[in-house]
């Protein structure tokens, strides 16, 4: 299992949560963007710098996963690849994206950019506080505990 990061949209607080993951479980991490950022000095952490464009870190991580990899991403279209294509994908919040929750996300996701593109002003999601980022360590921990028992 690799983990991969979505980190141009990827809140801080929660880098730091898998910065600490990969090294106390040694699993390896990548993060992709398509601007520089700083990431721990580790033989378990990379990070991957692409092209600014649509897509693009979300096309090199599908290029790059085998099945198993567990993918960090808020990007519903880009989790429905990851799941397709084996893994695991799991949003900032903590929710983990499933093949029997993803269509139903993409629905809700495609009716909310109509929505937006007919005229109608639509809220973001709420900044991510400390529940969210507790559903994600414990999501995260369930996620890598099951993995690595399934190692021994």
């Amino acid at each position: 299992m690799k983990i991969w990061v979505d980190a141009d949209a990827c809140p801080v607080a929660i880098k730091e949560i898998l910065f600490r993951l990969a090294q106390r479980t040694k699993i390896h991490l990548t993060l992709v963007a398509n601007h520089s950022m700083r990431v721990p000095n580790s033989p378990y952490i990379s990070f991957v710098h692409v092209q600014q464009g649509f897509d693009v870190a979300d096309n090199e991580i599908v290029k790059r996963i085998n099945p198993n990899d567990l993918v960090i991403t808020g990007d519903i279209p880009l989790a429905d690849e990851i799941i397709t294509a084996g893994g695991q994908a799991l949003n900032p919040r903590g929710e983990l994206f499933t093949k029997e929750n993803i269509k139903q996300r993409l629905n809700i996701r495609d009716f909310m950019d109509n929505m937006r593109a007919s005229g109608v002003e639509t809220q973001g999601p709420p900044p991510l506080n400390q529940t969210d980022r507790q559903n994600f360590a414990n999501n995260l921990d369930r996620i890598v505990s099951q993995y690595l028992r399934s190692q021994k």
